[in-house]
């Protein structure tokens, strides 16, 4: 299962937003048309190496900001018993901890996230908030602490002032690489954007994970991006091909 180096050509493409005048899109082609998949419980190695099954749920999930951690703790009451592995444990003492730094994020329970349903469990393996959204059937990402229905995609932001001395905004959606779990994300034992065995999917990025791309961009946007992916995809020969990708 090898990696690819970080650094390699990429694609991009800019183009204002239609919803914001001072606002500039600016997509990484390269990754969006990519053939990645989650492979969680398919080939996923995990982040730390004495933990295989735990995917990238070791470490719990930071939160965004407040709303975004009571939105996930409104939902965790929504829960079942037989969704949830730790549903006593998280009623009982909550399901906001903190890191060393005194950062809120998802409480660590027997070594990962408190919503982490393990392997052997009857409800089934992985989030539980994932897993309640798929039953009921509501978008994963309206249950999820943000950084998690986020992933693999990454939203920025840069302030780009022009010529004329207008200043916008320039959103970039790009690849969350190991670069962006912060400085330790170089030492995590697997990570799966930039690896073959994770780019294996029957569709690009930018259609599997669509409703991701509509809640970081709106739908104009997204309209305007899948329209760009498209022609992309219809060129014989891109100029930068994800190297994870097959030949």
């Amino acid at each position: 299962m090898p990696e690819v180096p970080l650094d390699f050509p990429r694609e991009f493409v800019e183009f204002a937003d239609p919803d914001h005048e001072s606002q500039l899109f600016r997509c990484d082609v390269t990754w969006l048309t990519s053939r990645w998949v989650c492979i969680y419980g398919q080939g996923c190695a995990g982040i730390i190496e004495s933990r295989p099954d735990d995917g990238c749920c070791t470490l719990g999930a930071h939160f965004s900001d407040s709303d975004d951690r009571k939105r996930v703790s409104r939902w965790a009451t929504k829960l079942t018993p037989s969704q949830w592995q730790f549903h006593a444990e998280g009623n009982r003492n909550g399901v906001v901890g903190k890191d060393t730094e005194g950062k809120k994020q998802t409480r660590i329970v027997d070594g990962a996230c408190v919503f982490l349903n393990r392997a052997g469990f009857a409800g089934g393996q992985g989030c539980a908030l994932h897993l309640h959204a798929a039953e009921s059937g509501i978008a994963p990402l309206d249950l999820k602490p943000d950084v998690c229905w986020q992933l693999p995609i990454r939203r920025s932001y840069q302030d780009y002032e022009r010529p004329d001395g207008v200043t916008l905004t320039v959103v970039v959606i790009g690849e969350f690489d190991r670069r962006g779990w912060g400085a330790g994300g170089l030492d995590l034992h697997w990570y799966c954007s930039g690896n073959t065995a994770a780019h294996v999917g029957h569709e690009p990025v930018f259609i599997s994970e669509r409703d991701t791309l509509v809640a970081l961009m709106g739908a104009n946007a997204y309209a305007i991006l899948e329209q760009l992916c498209r022609t992309r995809l219809a060129t014989a020969h891109p100029v930068a091909p994800h190297p994870a990708d097959p030949a």
